[in-house]
């Protein structure tokens, strides 16, 4: 399979993931802006949600912009990855329908884990499939942040039951974190001259 149409699979099935979630938000009855009040839970964990599956097509483009010739071994990572970002509407309606519950909380930072670990799994096999002199190996270098994100949502996970508002801060940094736009493939690419 080229390239390309495992670029377009993976869009495809990431736009979905957002019409879904956008799609789970119910229209109140009523036309004051009292009735959008209980609505605010389910569009902050929207908006949450919004930007981690934004920041995974952003990342994944760029990732697969340094794959040369997927493999077999690449295109199951990539399936994994897409399986948990396809948990995100479910997730994401759950913890915004219950005010951001502790159960429910819980359950969103276990997709975010999941989905972090299958991220660095499809990192690891594209760098395996392009060998240790690829592109990506030599961009993503360290990734202190991919490192860091599993350990701060296993501590989120951990406080959704002392407090699901730090939880809810911390997923919030995270995304923050990984908002700011990380050149390094694009630098990579850039000094071998493509």
């Amino acid at each position: 399979m080229g390239k390309s149409r495992l670029e377009a699979f993976s869009d495809g099935v990431i736009a979905i993931i957002i019409t879904i979630m956008v799609l789970e938000m119910k229209v109140p009855r009523g036309e004051s802006i009292e009735s959008l009040r209980p609505l605010l839970p389910v569009f902050l964990s929207y908006v949450l949600s919004f930007l981690y599956v934004g920041i995974y097509w952003n990342n994944h483009h760029h990732m697969l912009y340094a794959c040369t010739k997927p493999s077999g071994s690449v295109l199951w990572a990539n399936l994994h990855l897409l399986f948990w970002l396809s948990l995100f509407p479910f997730a994401t309606g759950w913890m915004g329908e219950n005010h951001f519950g502790a159960v429910p909380s819980a359950l969103y930072g276990v997709v975010l884990l999941m989905a972090a670990g299958a991220y660095l799994l499809l990192q690891r096999a594209i760098i395996a499939s392009e060998g240790q002199t690829s592109v990506l190996k030599r961009a993503v270098g360290a990734d202190w942040k991919g490192k860091l994100s599993p350990v701060m949502y296993l501590i989120a996970i951990a406080f959704t039951f002392w407090s699901p508002w730090i939880s809810l801060a911390i997923y919030g940094s995270m995304a923050l974190l990984w908002l700011v736009p990380d050149r390094r493939i694009e630098h990579a690419l850039h000094n071998r001259g493509t």
